[in-house]
């Protein structure tokens, strides 16, 4: 029986940690545990029985970080393999390939590019399948992006099963952003076997996580909780959670229907021993998902069934001199403006079209989703008639987009359904066939019966289709408006999926466009219309949008109406001034650090240059700017893809400030110097390089020794440099002592550097445990640091 045949007749249990168990067998702290498959297989092999014996259904590899980027490349096949002979070996039913992060930022954020992410996963894929591996486990992924480079990597070159589980934070989102509905709703439409979640936080903290899954998961969810958060004692790592407060919340998750579970940091065979009871014991429980229309980025989903949505069209080259122009240039700033300007009017949802036929369409699409989907948290309609424009915009995309379009012509079905299915694609039917536009409703609704119907036939469920019932010019087919409408109609009532139209269409040829498009608007959301096609920066259009949104119950108590009315008054009141004011805003650096566009800041910080001096455009633009997405992104009001882009517009600013400097024979001011490092036995640095970037954005002189540094490195540099200020940075519990012993190393050299420490496992008690002066939680934290710091020294 295979594991997914055993998974439908039974719920699974996983084991439990493998670090807890390595450091109890006394096995080094600060090597990578992949090698120990090669250096101490007999221990490995006995981490593994031991969970079988407690219980366990599937033991997981030690091959966690078993990829080229943390070992060397010409190890990986005797590790691996390794691993999954010792993880047989102890005889379980089944054996699992152990799949994590690779531990660097996806770009936009940072360097890693989406393909080279896939040849990693792709490597280890294929090495795990030949070593004999029954399914992948992709755990403890943060990045949405990165998880689905993985999963198309495992789907495109093996034929084995996939488990996915994402790891959250208090706030109840991952490191990115990534909140638990969006993780759910996009990780299954890739047809993966098994969605959840893993390490994080104890089982407690995760019900709420677990629960929200639930809600939406039409796949079996795993669960593999910490024995709660780490603490210190003794020197020693521990986890508090007893064997009896771990169970009793993971009994909760399987009495709410979750059909596997493990452990996951703290827990060991015990704990397993005691899953093995709940899983014989307690009733499984039958689940019933919602079924939605939803379309995600890589941080929000709008679920389309659920009041009116609108899609903006500004990115769309017909009819626009000046997109046509950018595209051309390959001046990819100009279509962010476009995004941003119509994401800050009220689209929920930009369409995505940069097809003209004199560019490479399906580089163009990839470029632009990439960039766009760093700045805006929007999902995207991937929108071509160019196949290969289309399936790369899915391929690279953040999330679940909406692709426009299939028709009813068998050869468009043929080409565009197998991409909207490998993708997990919502899909957007026209109602126009091989005859053309049927002249009548139910002739439309037949050709949208044979959308739905085909895109059964190759697995899409008839939630993940809309229908464009395709609406024509009042001008030159008037009497076709009304069938438009009827169509929304009988879809509506006969077929019960959702609705898409351009409303521009209908006015094209008529004065007073706007009047009329939004009169129409008002009928077709009257007949049924779920998601139309605007430009949001009409405001007569908008206010529309807003009145209709209160009379459907949408925007409770007219709270969106009410604040959006006096803005307007407002705004009439000072008609002249607002224009100034809102033209200006425009051009402000301020405002484009605020949105991210990197792109625009340093041509603006050379003209600020002609009037000011660099530290008034630091006092002015920087400081404020870096200020409030500082506290968007405490707020939760923005995420990290957001204020990297925002700190990357910094950092350009400031190398023009730089070139200023060096061109005048002077020196940028320092606010003063750190040194930042990852501990010796630690090669993650993801934290570091953020924490990096943000001190440069305020000023301050970093120099940045990278990862895994010897503890000798650190304190050289103190020295020759007189460094008063160090960060140290630590992912894994195992260097925490290594951390300790740097700041000891520094202490009995006689140096009086102060230091702050970080990392997902550091908290206040860790602090006190590694001896060092301050603990930064995060990027911005490190920046208060260092201020009063080096405030206090002047």
């Amino acid at each position: 029986m295979t594991i997914i045949e055993e998974l439908r007749e039974n719920r699974l249990l996983f084991d439990g940690a493998m670090g807890t168990m390595l450091q109890k067998m006394g096995l080094p702290v600060g090597l990578e545990p992949e090698y120990f498959n090669l250096s101490h297989p007999e221990t490995i092999t006995q981490i593994h029985q031991e969970y079988v014996s407690a219980g366990a259904d599937v033991v997981t590899t030690n091959t966690f970080q078993a990829n080229r980027g943390k070992l060397k490349q010409d190890e990986l096949p005797a590790i691996i393999q390794a691993a999954v002979k010792l993880a047989r070996a102890a005889q379980p039913k089944y054996v699992a390939y152990d799949m994590g992060p690779i531990g660097q930022l996806m770009a936009p954020m940072g360097t890693l590019s989406f393909d080279q992410a896939y040849e990693m996963f792709q490597e280890q894929a294929v090495l795990a399948e030949k070593s004999g591996a029954d399914v992948v486990v992709v755990e403890t992924m943060s990045d949405l992006l990165e998880t689905k480079a993985a999963i198309l990597a495992i789907k495109e070159n093996t034929n084995l099963p996939i488990f996915c589980t994402m790891t959250f934070q208090e706030d109840g989102r991952t490191f990115v952003g990534t909140d638990p509905v969006t993780a759910v709703l996009t990780l299954q439409s890739l047809e993966i076997d098994a969605v959840g979640v893993n390490c994080s936080l104890g089982p407690n903290e995760l019900l709420p996580i677990v629960e929200e899954i639930l809600k939406f998961a039409s796949i079996p969810v795993m669960v593999q909780a910490n024995a709660g958060l780490p603490e210190m004692k003794d020197g020693q790592t521990y986890y508090s959670l007893t064997v009896a407060e771990y169970c009793s919340a993971v009994e909760k998750m399987l009495a709410n229907g979750v059909r596997i579970v493990g452990g996951c940091c703290g827990t060991n065979p015990d704990f397993i021993l005691k899953l093995r009871q709940l899983v014989d014991e307690v009733p499984a429980v039958a689940v019933s998902p919602k079924k939605v229309t939803a379309v995600t980025s890589g941080s929000q989903t709008v679920i389309l069934n659920d009041g009116l949505h609108l899609i903006g069209e500004r990115i769309n080259p017909t009819g626009k001199n000046r997109l046509k122009e950018a595209l051309r240039k390959k001046d990819i700033s100009y279509v962010l403006k476009e995004g941003l300007k119509q994401i800050e009017a009220g689209a929920d949802i930009l369409d995505v079209n940069v097809g003209l036929p004199e560019i490479d369409e399906a580089d163009m699409m990839q470029k632009v989703v990439q960039e766009l989907q760093g700045i805006v948290t929007a999902p995207l309609q991937i929108d071509s008639v160019n196949i290969a424009a289309i399936e790369t915009g899915a391929r690279y995309y953040n999330g679940r987009p909406l692709i426009n379009s299939v028709n009813g012509k068998a050869e468009s079905m043929s080409e565009v359904f197998p991409i909207a299915k490998k993708y997990g694609a919502v899909v957007l039917g026209l109602t126009l066939d091989e005859t053309g536009i049927p002249d009548t409703a139910e002739k439309r609704l037949a050709v949208a019966e044979k959308i739905i119907k085909t895109a059964a036939s190759y697995g899409i469920p008839k939630e993940d289709v809309m229908i464009d019932p395709l609406v024509l010019t009042a001008s030159a087919q008037q009497a076709q408006v009304q069938v438009t409408l009827d169509t929304i109609r009988l879809i509506r009532e006969k077929l019960g999926v959702l609705t898409v139209a351009g409303l521009s269409n209908v006015s094209f040829g008529l004065p007073n466009r706007e009047v009329l498009n939004g009169a129409f608007l008002a009928v077709a959301v009257g007949a049924g219309l779920n998601a139309p096609i605007v430009n949001p920066l009409s405001e007569f259009l908008m206010q529309m949008v807003q009145s209709l949104k209160v009379i459907n119950n949408q925007d409770r108590d007219a709270a969106d109406y009410i604040a959006k009315s006096q803005h307007l008054t407002l705004t009439n009141h000072q008609s002249n001034t607002s224009v100034e004011i809102e033209q200006g805003r425009e051009n402000d650096l301020k405002s484009l650090i605020l949105k991210g566009q990197k792109e625009d800041t340093p041509s603006l910080t050379k003209q600020l240059l002609e009037r000011m001096t660099p530290l008034e455009i630091v006092n002015q633009y920087f400081i404020p700017a870096l200020d409030e997405v500082g506290s968007k992104f405490e707020q939760g009001m923005l995420f990290l893809p957001q204020l990297m882009q925002s700190a990357e517009a910094v950092q350009r600013s400031q190398e023009v400030l730089k070139q200023y400097f060096d061109a005048h024979g002077q020196e940028s001011e320092s606010k003063g110097k750190i040194l930042l490092a990852t501990v010796q036995g630690d090669i993650h640095d993801i934290g570091k390089n953020i924490v990096k970037m943000v001190l440069e954005n305020y000023g301050f002189e970093v120099i940045d020794l990278g990862k895994d540094v010897p503890i000798a490195t650190v304190i050289d540099t103190l020295k020759e440099q007189k460094i008063p200020l160090a960060g140290l940075s630590a992912l894994m519990t195992t260097t925490v002592q290594n951390m300790k012993a740097t700041i000891e190393a520094a202490k009995e050299a006689n140096l009086e550097t102060k230091f702050m420490v970080g990392g997902a496992v550091l908290n206040e008690e860790y602090r006190e445990f590694v001896g060092a002066d301050y603990y930064a939680k995060d990027a911005l934290s490190s920046v208060t640091i260092a201020q009063e710091f080096f405030s206090d020294r002047k």
